[in-house]
């Protein structure tokens, strides 16, 4: 182990830290793994960590950190970053080489530099396997044997693609205490900012500071589990200027029985009145407590954001404000990358996490997403696919593979690890993690009252047009539950994805564009859903339509109401009615063969959609309405199945229950007619409701109108 001033050696280096090397946490799965390190096959055994920031590697082995979270993604600080090089720096002992290497944007890799280190004289293997030699200018022999490695890497090949990345190989057993990529000089203090809109120049500051704010709504669990994870790292928490958590629910963050020691870490700034720790004492308040709990009703989560930003605006000094999920698992080093992102970028800017996945931890959600500017509709940015999994495709498979792309033997997904090492470019990110300069909020406001859904979108495209860009950056990360495993298509969040899609047009979109893409992709979802019997997600899809057409007056009156009224018309519709089993109803009694085969080619879908369309207007058979004909999973419910059913059980997307889907003729024309007929109107009203919710834009993102809701007393 090194010494303290060795340690302290390591330390003194003049650079900011812009990413530690992280390991795996003990215990984690081998796919898992592949996130932070790949050994060589050829090892004689697995590396082990002591630590988070620690890895002891046998003799004899290779290892390489070409990996979502140590490699660095080069081209994004070569676009938006003001370096124009980085330094590798590694903590070692034993002895063995280090070489580093870029890829371009096709992921082909390139060598570029690489030294050898070694340990005290007569260590181990090294006294028969290394010759005394003349240690390499980059490499620093300490007092206690322990080298230190420094390699500054350019960063001009990253123009529009490509990753960093270093590989060790040991000779002897070798231990990394500690690493990390570095900027070559400290982030400056403050930075200069010239208002585009104005011409004004500001002098901002740019400490080493955050906001973190986590809403949270009946998940007392999570949210406690939010604040150790923030409290475990000593290197984040000493960031940390406070942490604001709203909540929303009935299920108390407070009452949790850990809440007590979990926000003691911080210190308590205040709205805990009523809460007592383990031995039944009150919680008490100190004046320099960093956590703060606002409770309040259930805003959704632009409520949540919203009231977060609107007491860091007002209460806290630090630069930066750090949104983020509570049902989500934390790589605590994400949120130091994320703030020395932002520290080094060349205008202030969005940092935005990435999403992988809490129950496959080892597949990204995406790489970035867009807005569709001809639906409106966010998709993931040009070369971004979904679901990718790291541990079956890692950042080398697309070498891996190119020389067999011509002998149909290569993988079929290699071209999609191809584009991890593309730069993607966004129009926004979502909360689930995202950092934004105290500047942005301060200049384009708060968030919109939109409940959930949208939100995020609007405030990165807001930001945009004020100048403000975002960056979707890899190797920033959390876990979160992937969307697949969500009903939020077709249940209550419905009426919120369509209500709020068109208030984001509405403010986006310029004045005068068509909006035929929007009406042609809402129309489609109309007949796909009636098709898949799903009639209570029509019906509030309409209601979302009626309530845009209100206008902007009534976002804020809808914030604590639009739940409740849309919960109340879903129960009118057996689709919306989880029951605890389909074995709660009687056995299936079949429907027509083969009506679960997805049709592939043109001719097939075609036919598959005339019998659909065909059954579908044909009178239902009642006697399905009370037997189902099938017990549907989820993959398995699609239009070219359920289009030819009267009455079918559908798992929900978590598999804890199932709703009985039932055809009615007349319901179905009904709301048919009825969608058609709102879609005739918001074509006609459009441009005036264009006008009257960018009349009202600025109204509606300001302090004051959110006091209106948070109460008055809170501003100020």
């Amino acid at each position: 182990m090194p010494t303290a001033s060795t340690s302290a050696q390591f330390s003194s280096f003049v650079g900011e830290r812009l990413s530690r090397i992280i390991t795996p946490r003990p215990g984690e799965p081998l796919d898992v793994r592949s996130l932070y390190l790949v050994e060589a096959s050829t090892n004689p055994r697995r590396c082990h960590a002591p630590s988070r920031t620690s890895l002891r590697i046998p003799a004899d082995s290779e290892v390489s950190f070409e990996t979502y979270f140590n490699g660095l993604p080069a081209s994004y600080w070569r676009r938006w970053s003001t370096l124009t090089s980085v330094v590798l720096r590694l903590h070692l002992t034993g002895s063995g080489r280090v070489d580093t290497y870029r890829s371009k944007i096709d992921g082909s890799r390139i060598g570029i530099t690489g030294v050898s280190f070694c340990g005290p004289e007569g260590d181990g293997a090294t006294a028969a396997t290394t010759a005394p030699h003349t240690l390499d200018p980059q490499v620093t022999q300490c007092a206690d044997g322990s080298s230190i490695v420094e390699l500054t890497l350019g960063l001009e090949p990253f123009e529009d693609g490509g990753w960093l990345w270093f590989d060790i190989t040991a000779d002897t057993p070798v231990e990394l205490l500690e690493g990390g990529w570095y900027a070559p000089v400290a982030a400056p203090t403050t930075v200069t900012y010239t208002d585009q809109q104005t011409g004004l120049t500001h002098e901002v500051d740019n400490a080493n500071k955050v906001v973190i704010g986590i809403p949270t709504f009946n998940r007392p669990n999570d949210a406690v589990a939010a604040l150790q994870a923030l409290a475990s790292d000593p290197d984040v928490d000493a960031i940390i200027e406070a942490v604001l958590m709203p909540d929303q629910g009935t299920k108390k963050v407070i009452d949790h029985p850990d809440f007590a020691s979990a926000a003691a870490h911080f210190g308590i700034g205040g709205g805990v009145d009523g809460a007592t720790d383990a031995a039944g004492q009150p919680l008490s308040v100190t004046p320099d407590g960093r956590f703060f709990r606002f409770e309040q009703g259930n805003l959704g989560g632009s409520g949540g954001y919203s009231r977060i930003m609107y007491e860091a605006r007002q209460h806290t000094t630090a630069p930066f404000i750090l949104y983020m999920d509570d049902d989500i698992a934390i790589e605590p080093d994400s949120i130091l990358r994320a703030v020395a992102f932002a520290r080094f970028a060349k205008q202030p800017m969005l940092v935005g996490g990435q999403m992988l996945n809490l129950q496959e931890r080892s597949h990204l959600h995406s790489m970035g997403e867009v807005i569709n500017r001809a639906d409106f509709m966010w998709t993931s940015a040009p070369h971004v696919h979904y679901d990718h999994d790291f541990s079956q495709y890692p950042l080398s498979a697309a070498r891996d593979h190119r020389g067999a792309q011509h002998t149909g033997l290569a993988d079929p997904r290699w071209q999609e690890t191809a584009d991890l090492h593309r730069r993607i470019d966004v129009d926004y990110n979502g909360w689930w993690m995202c950092l934004i300069p105290r500047l942005v909020a301060d200049t384009i406001g708060q968030p919109l009252p939109l409940f959930i859904k949208w939100d995020d979108a609007e405030f990165g495209l807001r930001a945009g047009a004020h100048g403000f860009p975002t960056v979707t950056m890899p190797g920033i990360a959390i876990w979160h539950m992937a969307w697949s495993d969500k009903d939020d298509a077709i249940d209550w969040q419905a009426y919120f994805h369509l209500r709020n899609r068109l208030v984001v047009a509405a403010l986006t979109q310029p004045e005068g564009a068509s909006i035929n893409g929007m009406l042609a992709s809402m129309a489609k979802a109309v007949v796909k859903h009636t098709l898949c019997l799903e009639y209570s997600t029509v019906a509030i899809q309409i209601e979302a339509i009626k309530d845009f057409l209100r206008g902007p007056d009534a976002l804020f009156d809808l914030l604590p109401t639009a739940l409740p009224k849309v919960a109340a018309l879903r129960r009118e519709f057996p689709d919306a009615v989880v029951l605890r089993s389909a074995s709660d109803l009687p056995a299936p009694s079949g429907g027509p063969g083969g009506v679960t085969e997805e049709p592939r080619g043109i001719r097939r879908k075609v036919t598959a959609l005339a019998k659909g369309l065909l059954h579908s207007v044909r009178p239902a058979n009642p006697a399905h309405h009370s037997t189902p004909q099938m017990n549907l999973p989820p993959i398995d419910a699609r239009w070219y199945s359920l289009s030819r059913l009267d009455g079918a059980t559908v798992t929900t997307a978590d598999g804890r229950g199932v709703v009985y889907r039932q055809r009615d003729l007349d319901k179905a024309k009904q709301l048919v007619k009825d969608s058609f007929a709102m879609h005739k109107q918001l074509r006609e009203k459009w441009a005036e409701v264009q006008r009257q919710y960018r009349a009202a834009h600025p109204r509606l993102t300001s302090l004051e109108a959110w006091s209106e809701i948070f109460g008055p007393d809170t501003l100020g």
